[in-house]
């Protein structure tokens, strides 16, 4: 996919993108094909879905997140940690995933971009201990809601961040929660992308 059909989508976003960002988008999507050959990173082939299915579907989020430390839970192929890194150079970004495989490809596109505002760490959720808390923890189809909380709320600062992105409203998952759980759900509009999308935004007691 060339760099003017990349540039053209990411106009498509509700805020302003850089010309730098198209050609990291576009550097990034020729590695997971190439990987996805190879290691089965992602079902989806084509690059103009993966555009639209993992890459403004993780930019989208872009607004909601808060402060400086942003860890990705489950990032699988770096979904939806490194496009927002991409984005967002000043914050720095925490990439969990127990696949080594997958975690593997994320370090290999951190190095080939040079995205000095990332870390990888390849690691079960349980066994995860970092030297400081996170004022955003987002997973992208992860797990429920319930065991999203349960077992990320430990890692937020105070009056840190959960989000949960998800297609559908999740009533079910919503209604299995604690009643005083502190929750709000956004609907979100993914551009090239006929599906809905919800933002689950929790924030713990801790």
């Amino acid at each position: 996919m060339d760099n003017d059909s990349i540039e053209t989508c990411l106009a498509k976003l509700p805020f302003d993108v850089s010309a730098e960002l198209s050609n990291k988008i576009q550097a990034y999507l020729e590695l997971l094909q190439k990987w996805n050959k190879a290691y089965n990173l992602t079902a989806i082939r084509s690059e103009k879905q993966m555009l639209s299915h993992h890459i403004l579907d993780s930019l989208i989020i872009a607004p909601y997140l808060q402060g400086q430390r942003i860890l990705d839970v489950g990032t699988g192929p770096g979904f939806p940690g490194l496009p927002l890194a991409m984005l967002m150079p000043e914050r720095s970004f925490f990439l969990l995933d127990s696949n080594a495989k997958k975690t593997r490809f994320v370090s290999q596109v951190v190095m080939e971009l040079k995205l000095a505002n990332v870390e990888v760490i390849t690691s079960r959720v349980e066994n995860y201990q970092p030297d400081q808390g996170m004022d955003t923890v987002v997973s992208r189809a992860f797990t429920s809601l319930n065991e999203f909380v349960q077992k990320t709320s430990r890692f937020c600062v105070k009056k840190g961040l959960l989000i949960a992105m998800k297609g559908r409203y999740p009533t079910d998952e919503i209604s299995s929660l604690e009643p005083a759980t502190d929750l709000e759900v956004i609907e979100l509009e993914v551009p090239d992308l006929d599906a809905e999308r919800h933002l689950i935004l929790i924030r713990p007691e801790v």
